[in-house]
């Protein structure tokens, strides 16, 4: 065999040996992204609240009753990025935020709040979102503001036993609060989303899910006692 030959021949299994090798490093890719997405849940399963069989829901509201829960639930539409109009000043709310607070209200009233403690950020998008789901039932606390890397502890340290506990909150320290308890990758919640948890009484937490406003009924506008 010529040396030409040989050297062709050499080039051709060195190549064959290349293709398999990534072959090889993209499986290994494919299979790392897999696993890892098993591993780091993106978001938290989304609650459908309109269907009350869903095994989920029912879950649900057995913890409300015994007052485990713990919601955090993200303020309304905001002006400042938004074309809709603001409901008054313009680090506030829209009034399409307004309607869908008092709508979201609404549905935690037939819940029952009379074991529930509720809590909201003073920031106004924040404060008026309460106003509206809950008229004055709300408290202020500036820690709601703050969040940062104690987030979690902090919510754990509000809740009361057999008391539920409402916090109207931020998209960033909805999301601290996320990172906190296993969901690194989640993606930013949404206006009026409610992320549900249940708190142990060994204070343990577990995240349920989170609803989003369409993942609601509507709740006709009647009076309710709250």
């Amino acid at each position: 065999m010529s040396n030409v030959s040989i050297g062709l021949l050499g080039l051709f299994k060195r190549g064959k040996k290349s293709s398999r090798r990534w072959i090889i490093l993209g499986i290994a890719l494919m299979v790392t992204m897999t696993t890892g997405f098993i591993v780091w849940p993106v978001s938290p399963a989304v609650l459908d609240m309109s269907n009350p069989e869903s095994p989920d829901v029912i879950s649900l509201k057995e913890s409300w009753r015994r007052g485990d829960v713990v919601v955090l639930v993200r303020h309304a539409e905001r002006c400042d990025r938004s074309s809709n109009e603001c409901l008054g000043p313009a680090d506030g709310i829209t009034l399409l935020g307004s309607a869908e607070s008092q709508q979201l209200g609404r549905s935690y009233a037939q819940w029952g709040l009379d074991s529930t403690d509720i809590m909201h950020s003073p920031i106004t998008r924040t404060a008026q979102t309460a106003q509206f789901m809950f008229d004055a039932r709300s408290v202020s606390q500036q820690w709601l503001a703050d969040c940062g890397k104690t987030m979690r502890d902090d919510v754990l340290s509000h809740k009361q036993a057999q008391h539920n506990l409402i916090l109207v909150t931020h998209s960033g320290c909805i999301s601290d609060f996320e990172k906190q308890t296993g969901f690194k990758h989640a993606a930013m919640s949404e206006y009026d989303s409610s992320l549900f948890v249940r708190v142990s009484p060994d204070g343990s937490m577990k995240v349920l899910g989170i609803a989003n406003m369409p993942n609601w009924p509507i709740v006709p506008l009647v009076t309710i006692n709250r």
